[in-house]
């Protein structure tokens, strides 16, 4: 079945937020605005921040505004821009913490594969291009370009809060 339009509600807040933020800091200060350096500046605001989980180092948290249902996010806490502009520890647990997201999104989810990205600077894509950080992605056959809603798919949506607390649940059994 073809369709016309594919919808994605959820990304509209994402880009008038970006917009509003672009209007109100000017484009000299556009890159300051870094939401996961907030994010883990304030652990006291894990759960209405979706942070699944915090270690010494960086965090996992839920994407506002996923591409699939159960979409999390990997970052260390300290931004630098590139992979490589880390040092080697820093690194290994970086991968330690996607190592984590994934098998959260296999427990919980299972899903039929995930796709697991990073996107290094503007011209990747990166929308955070200061903060290296990475996506771990559900993903179920017959769905296209990292989106809930195609042609013929079957969705069983969850709000983000549900999301977190069925990771959060699973989470203790996995670190052990």
């Amino acid at each position: 079945m073809q369709h016309e339009n594919l919808w994605a509600p959820w990304r509209l807040a994402y880009l008038r937020r970006l917009d509003e933020r672009r209007r109100s800091t000017g484009p000299e200060q556009e890159a300051s605005i870094n939401f996961l350096a907030e994010y883990w500046a304030h652990p006291e605001l894990d759960e209405a921040q979706h942070v699944i989980h915090r270690s010494d180092r960086g965090m996992i948290l839920l994407n506002r505004y996923p591409y699939a249902n159960g979409h999390l996010m990997a970052a260390l806490g300290h931004p630098q821009p590139a992979l490589l502009d880390y040092e080697a520890d820093d690194r290994l647990a970086f991968w330690h913490l996607v190592e984590v997201a994934m098998d959260l999104v296999k427990k919980v989810l299972q899903p039929q594969g995930i796709n697991m990205g990073i996107n290094l600077g503007a011209a990747a894509g990166a929308g955070l291009p200061e903060h290296v950080h990475a996506h771990v992605v559900p993903r179920w056959g017959g769905d296209t370009n990292f989106m809930t809603v195609t042609g013929d798919v079957r969705v069983t949506p969850a709000s983000l809060e549900e999301m977190a607390q069925m990771y959060r649940t699973a989470l203790p059994e996995l670190l052990g």
